[in-house]
């Protein structure tokens, strides 16, 4: 195994193979321990987009929502699904399946499009062109933005849907959904996702569609695989320990290295990220 494999590996925690009973449970009873940790907090809080990650964050949150109130007897605790579309979202039906499946307590839906073309607007006035790239970040954003007001007027908790196979390219927007609370597919490549979603009986095609950010205007619906010049199976082998391509492998750790940044904190005086 290459050093920096076995050093990535360490790093996101991944394991070569999973039980999916068992990361469900492990999953399930983290998020049950963080409530009752801060017990001030009475709701979970989801951006739903009708893919992969954010279908399999949402069931296991309803879950532990779901599984406090027996435990507790206190019906306050809730799990919110939020659509947070862009105008007109192709794949709104497939979120709305998704929603659907998690069984979620409360549905919101805000669309982003005015907040973010106004924040456009309000930034080009000042001559600086947006990119559509950029413009995609700012979705993003705001997509968290609205996630923490609901947040916080509910007394609840950002659930992300960082894993591991997103967190080694650093394919997420930095505070937009790389922001969060807590993060309860964080140790999983996208391969072991799947498995937990087949064994909770989720719908296949919401989990076997083109993985896609659809966050450009002009690139609508880009699969992820295209932007990062590498498969999600040559990025789940590597992070298993398995042997790939040393073109793949010099991909995927070109992507480490340049997204650090990513996944640290913000610099400090006392930091030594950079040596």
């Amino acid at each position: 195994m290459r050093a920096k494999q076995q050093e990535i590996i360490n790093a996101l925690k991944v394991k070569p193979e999973i039980d999916p009973n068992e990361e469900i449970r492990r999953s399930v009873e983290f998020l049950k321990r963080y409530l009752r940790k801060f017990s001030f907090l009475k709701s979970l809080v989801l951006g739903i987009s009708g893919g992969q990650d954010s279908t399999l964050a949402g069931k296991l949150a309803e879950m532990a929502i779901s599984e406090l109130r027996d435990e507790t007897g206190d019906i306050s605790y809730q799990f919110i699904a939020v659509r947070l579309p862009y105008g007109v979202q192709a794949d709104e039906s497939d979120a709305l399946e998704a929603i659907k499946f998690m069984n979620a307590d409360k549905v919101f839906r805000v669309d982003i499009q005015s907040a973010v073309d106004a924040a456009t607007e309000s930034v080009e006035a000042n001559g600086i062109q947006i990119s559509d790239f950029n413009k995609g970040n700012i979705k993003a954003r705001q997509r968290m933005i609205a996630q923490y007001a609901i947040a916080g007027e509910t007394s609840g908790a950002v659930v992300g849907t960082d894993h591991a196979a997103e967190a080694v390219t650093g394919f997420y927007t930095k505070f937009g959904d790389g922001a969060a609370d807590i993060t309860p597919l964080w140790r999983l490549d996208k391969r072991q996702g799947k498995q937990l979603l087949n064994e909770l009986g989720a719908p296949k095609h919401l989990y076997e569609k083109t993985p896609t950010a659809d966050l450009e205007d002009n690139r609508p619906a880009l699969p992820d695989e295209v932007a990062l010049g590498v498969t999600y199976q040559d990025i789940d082998a590597y992070l298993e320990g398995k042997n790939i391509s040393e073109k793949a492998a010099e991909t995927i750790e070109g992507w480490y290295n340049k997204t650090e940044h990513k996944r640290h904190t913000p610099i400090n005086v006392y930091d030594t990220f950079w040596k």
